[in-house]
């Protein structure tokens, strides 16, 4: 069975909406999906009834304690952890990569070298950089190999050594789409030693993340790319969850996950997050009744928003096919990336034509997009980056049929 996004589409709220009496189109999913009702009814009805803290001997707390084992578990199938503990939250990803760089660098030394990409966001770049600075280490940043905006992997393996601490890379680019050769990256960064952590933010809404596959050292996602509340969710692994010295309140547990988690969580969010991931396993569900695992749903969902995701790339491909005018920075292959294009248009700045499509309720992203090193590379960074489109599963070819009508305004067909 093909996958059908007008089912789903009737779950998002947003997606209904006619502002000035046009309808909608987002088409800036990387910086943040919409949220099926679903989530929006967890976390109400969680403040409405349950807003309580940890430990208390009543029932509102009960029963947020049963939340967040709940989320732990929820979060530990969604990225196929091996267990609960190993699962960290926090306010988003920033902010839980800067307090991990801090944990993970604690015994760093001069001498010691880390290694970043020119491709990452960077939240997983700043945040090591200054950790290095902090330390006496070295960092070093591969560049990206300009004809398709993925890492220069030659360059890569020739920064590796045996000095090397830490690589920290992107899963998927959040400007491009590319998608990274992740395994190959951890392969040889485990083989001098060194540790990984993967920035899955863009990679989460669009393929199913399995940590025990990569063998990755962390992972960090946000639940607010993938249809849910504003939060963070770091993978540890095994071996570091309690050899790491997290910097926290001494009162605070010194075992197991809640060693990393400073104050008190959002809990409404792990509610939201919770739903969020139950959406997501909710298509395999509609299929039949099999009796499957969560994980089992997530990953037969995943296959068809995937299928589904790979025939929108090759209809925007092939509407950029037709215009002589439109640059597109990444891969032209819809099978080795995510449904976002990074574009410009010849003499007109990002910033004009995405207010366009704005006067039209068609919601796009422009400029760097934190991905600074991408845009220095491409000498876009002082030139007002690029113009971001970027489909989830519930966008439509209708919807990209639309938006090149919109553009046409600016085209030159070839």
């Amino acid at each position: 069975m093909t996958f059908d996004p007008s089912i789903n589409r009737l779950l998002f709220p947003a997606l209904h909406q006619h502002i000035n009496d046009r309808p909608v189109y987002f088409f800036d999913g990387p910086g943040g999906s919409q949220v099926p009702q679903s989530v929006l009814d967890a976390m109400n009805h969680y403040l409405g009834h349950f807003n309580s803290n940890l430990g208390g001997a009543f029932f509102s707390s009960t029963k947020t304690t049963a939340l967040l084992t709940k989320a732990r578990q929820v979060a530990q199938t969604f990225v196929n952890a091996p267990s609960a503990n190993n699962m960290v939250f926090g306010a988003n990803m920033t902010t839980l990569t800067f307090q991990l760089s801090r944990v993970i660098s604690r015994d760093w030394q001069l001498g010691d070298e880390v290694i970043v990409t020119a491709l990452d966001h960077y939240s997983n770049v700043s945040s090591w950089q200054q950790a290095a600075e902090d330390k006496g280490a070295t960092m070093h940043q591969v560049r990206l190999d300009e004809t398709n905006c993925d890492i220069d992997y030659d360059h890569f393996t020739s920064l590796l050594n045996s000095r090397t601490k830490l690589v920290a890379v992107t899963y998927a680019s959040n400007v491009t789409g590319s998608l990274v050769d992740i395994k190959r990256i951890i392969t040889a960064a485990h083989a001098v030693g060194a540790q990984v952590y993967i920035d899955a933010v863009h990679y989460a809404p669009h393929r199913l993340i399995d940590v025990q596959q990569l063998d990755c050292d962390f992972l960090v996602c946000s639940a607010y790319k993938f249809f849910g509340p504003h939060l963070g969710i770091a993978y540890i692994a095994p071996q570091w969850l309690q050899t790491l010295r997290p910097y926290k309140v001494e009162p605070a547990p010194n075992d197991g996950p809640a060693r990393f988690e400073t104050g008190t969580q959002n809990f409404e969010s792990l509610a939201g997050f919770i739903a969020a991931v139950e959406y997501l396993a909710h298509y395999s569900r509609t299929l039949d009744t099999q009796p499957l695992s969560l994980r089992q749903h997530l990953s037969r969902s995943f296959n068809h928003y995937q299928a589904y995701e790979n025939t929108l790339s090759q209809h925007f491909l092939s509407h950029l096919q037709r215009y002589s005018n439109i640059t597109l920075f990444g891969l032209k292959d819809h099978q080795q990336r995510t449904p976002t294009f990074a574009i410009r248009i010849d003499n007109v700045t990002p910033t004009d034509v995405a207010a366009h499509l704005g006067d039209h309720n068609l919601c796009v992203w422009h400029g760097h997009f934190y991905a600074q090193g991408l845009c220095k590379q491409l000498d876009l960074l002082n030139k007002g980056g690029v113009i971001r489109i970027g489909c989830m599963h519930y966008n439509t070819h209708h919807e990209i049929d639309t938006l090149f009508e919109v553009l046409d305004c600016f085209l030159t067909v070839r």
